[in-house]
């Protein structure tokens, strides 16, 4: 599910979990725990890809349908952990988005350090409101810190998805690699950014600059998050997620 293979000093990762890297509980579990196991003894820096042709679709909606209450209630807790970990690792983390990044897709790599996205036909964003389900605070949190409020809101508010152009435009990657390239240019940035500055005060800098919002994460998210997770259940017992599924996926 996680395939990592080290390059020098570099780890990469790249999620391996069907043909769009839909998270269910099975790949937000194995991300956070690829992520816990690095710590423990970190390389110098961490590429984070997809394999196929997306990046990470975002999250498994026909498994969060037919799971219901009971997997809402086990899903939105792991997946808040997984963005968590990653967005805390202390060593510089690139994402390598090589194709679609949607929805809990784009959050996970808006955790990281750079986000380099492969030119073609891969969109990114986050329409989750169209989906019909609300924010974990972690999940907004990372937003908003990889954009800044102003902006991180008019995307959330506006539920797109985006062609890797407007994507830099947007803030949401920091560039655009031919696709036969990511991979290479990913870890070259992550190398740069591995030698380029001591790992302790790298790893504090990053601390700091990302400690405010850890703090509301973990302020609000108790309250807020039995709301999302009150929103999530319901549209389990609606139509409306399905019928985003099926206008998306053009299957009923």
């Amino acid at each position: 599910m996680i395939e990592r293979k080290d390059d020098g000093s570099v780890a990469v990762l790249a999620m391996a979990h069907g043909p769009v890297n839909a998270m269910d509980l099975d790949l937000v579990r194995a991300v956070a725990g690829a992520f816990r196991d690095l710590a423990a003894d970190p390389p110098a820096a961490v590429v984070l890809t997809g394999s196929g042709r997306a990046f990470s679709a975002g999250v498994d909606l026909r498994s969060y349908l037919d799971g219901g209450p009971d997997y809402v209630a086990e899903f939105l807790p792991a997946l808040s952990e997984m963005l968590e970990v990653v967005f805390r690792f202390p060593r510089p983390v690139v994402a390598a988005v090589n194709g679609h990044a949607i929805a809990g897709g784009c959050v996970l790599a808006c955790c990281a350090d750079v986000r380099l996205m492969a030119t073609g036909k891969g969109r990114i964003g986050v329409p989750e409101l169209r989906a019909g389900v609300a924010y974990p605070r972690v999940a907004l949190e990372v937003m908003i810190y990889a954009l800044g409020a102003p902006r991180a809101a008019l995307l959330v508010r506006g539920a797109d998805t985006h062609p890797p152009e407007r994507a830099v435009e947007l803030g949401l990657v920091d560039g655009m690699v031919g696709p036969d390239h990511l991979a290479e240019h990913a870890i070259e940035v992550a190398t740069e950014l591995a030698t380029g500055f001591p790992a302790d005060a790298f790893a504090l800098t990053k601390k700091q600059l990302r400690r405010e919002t850890v703090e509301r994460m973990g302020r609000y998210r108790v309250d807020e998050d039995a709301e999302v997770a009150d929103i999530w259940v319901r549209r389990t017992r609606d139509s409306w997620t399905r019928d985003y599924l099926a206008s998306v996926t053009g299957k009923g």
